[in-house]
């Protein structure tokens, strides 16, 4: 197989927030409409506005929505919530606009789709500075570059995820009862320490990675969705009961915090990657954008519900994930697992948007009978090192707000805006879009530069040390 069958068969721009690629690309491309403004790979491979919803809601609902109660802690219980419906408008209109510059270079190119670095890069050629155009091909390889750190940064989340619940899980196995409601506290049973339950999964995501075929994935795609599904309406369940007065929490934390608060969000809102191959696919992809809104205001009234409810429930006490809150009896210990199964095989998904961009590169240097050894022997290093990376940071909070204020803020926040104004700016634009895009991207690279610096700060001197409580606590 040669490196550029590799790349136009399988390779398409799904990098998103547990994105689940479920088909592979068909392999023509038909019906493509003469004006360029809406593409499509054809109707064998199309799919209805309910499709397209639901694959809009998989791609931003992950790890990321766990996470968002001890956001809402960073922020406050009020400045909180107000957070994330301003970040969340913020985000889906970026998405908004990444799609209108795609329509853009469609129409002028007479393309039939183009991904997201092709975006940037035909914006940078639009450019009126030469400086930018002659350097155009730059901006799919930040593109790519920010991609491959967003989605490796997915996996080390995965890692550091699976080890603290199956951990927490263990250690409380024997204390585990039936009763879902008891006032006694829990003696963990001492087991190992997390970064060996990490080493303890390193070999069995190496063999899932081998699994190269996308629709093969698309089984375990189906898998991780059902458990995950499940484990939120437990989740839900369980937090909305016996909620504490929350008049001790704070209505606005400190600022000190805020950064890392950003960071979680905008990382839970990083779904851009996956808006262009979404409408490609649709049967009428006018309706493109009603579905866009939708399915975010579904995604954003989540994230804030889980967020104060989680943060109400639990107080103080919240951890980085809200499944390690969870009480302990079997019915919650099993939501856990569950959902660290969804994760589990959603690892190989995320794994596959980097792997498509690196393993061609390699493949291409090397003889062309040992591509087989290459792919698999990259794959395997690629792996290792999201575990290095995870035993390095085990700490899930702060690997969540690094990889959100890293590379979440750049693809979601910081480029689109950008695009924007070098696509149209030779063709004329009013002096409020240009302000309003630049504010953005400004906020975009503040949030980039404070968050990743306070998490960095954070894991060289931690101010406090990570909350460790039994899942009864909240009860006590």
């Amino acid at each position: 197989m040669s490196t550029q069958r590799l790349r136009d068969e399988d390779y398409r721009d799904y990098s998103s927030t547990d994105a689940s690629p479920e088909e592979s690309p068909s392999e023509g491309l038909n019906n493509f409409s003469s004006s360029g403004s809406y593409m499509r790979f054809g109707e064998s491979n199309s799919t209805t506005w309910f499709q397209t919803l639901i694959h809009l809601l998989k791609s931003n609902i992950g790890t990321g929505l766990l996470g968002l109660p001890l956001a809402v802690k960073n922020a406050g219980i009020l400045m909180g919530p107000l957070s994330l419906l301003v970040i969340g408008l913020v985000a889906v209109h970026c998405m908004r606009i990444l799609v209108k510059c795609a329509h853009h270079f469609c129409y002028r190119l007479n393309k039939p789709f183009v991904d997201y670095g092709d975006t940037v890069m035909y914006s940078l050629e639009a450019s009126p500075i030469s400086w930018l155009r002659n350097h155009a091909h730059w901006g799919r390889r930040m593109v790519d570059f920010f991609l491959i750190v967003t989605q490796l940064g997915f996996c080390c989340i995965y890692f550091v995820f699976l080890a603290d619940n199956f951990k927490q899980v263990i250690e409380m196995a024997n204390g585990t009862t039936n009763n879902c409601h008891n006032n006694e506290t829990v003696i963990l049973t001492p087991t190992m320490d997390s970064r060996l339950y990490m080493l303890t999964f390193l070999p069995f995501m190496v063999l899932l990675v081998f699994i190269r075929n996308l629709r093969a994935l698309s089984i375990f795609s189906l898998l991780a969705n059902i458990t995950m599904a499940v484990s939120l309406v437990m989740i839900y369940q369980f937090t909305v009961q016996n909620i504490p007065d929350p008049s001790h929490l704070p209505l606005v934390a400190s600022w000190k915090t805020y950064p890392l608060f950003f960071g979680t969000a905008i990382f839970a809102f990083e779904g851009i990657g996956m808006v262009l191959p979404l409408e490609n696919k649709m049967k009428d992809p006018k309706k493109f954008s009603l579905i866009l809104y939708v399915g975010m205001a579904i995604v954003t009234a989540l994230y804030v519900s889980l967020g104060i409810l989680g943060y109400l429930h639990f107080g103080a006490n919240i951890q980085g994930s809200i499944t390690l809150n969870l009480p302990n009896c079997w019915l919650y210990q099993s939501v856990k697992l569950l959902y660290s199964v969804g994760i589990f095989f959603t690892y190989a998904l995320q794994f596959y948007v980097p792997a498509e961009i690196i393993i061609p590169f390699f493949v291409a240097r090397g003889p062309e009978h040992c591509e087989l050894v290459i792919d698999l022997s990259v794959r395997t290093v690629l792996v290792c090192l999201t575990c290095i990376l995870a035993i390095l940071i085990p700490r899930l909070d702060l690997v969540i707000s690094l990889v959100g204020s890293v590379s979440s803020s750049a693809l979601a926040l910081i480029i689109p805006p950008l695009l924007e104004i070098t696509t149209y700016y030779s063709e004329g634009m009013s002096p409020i879009t240009i302000v309003k895009d630049a504010l953005i991207s400004i906020l975009g690279f503040v949030g980039f530069v404070v968050g990743t610096c306070l998490t960095l700060y954070e894991l060289i001197q931690p101010s406090s040390a990570p909350i460790f409580i039994n899942s009864t606590s909240a009860f006590v």
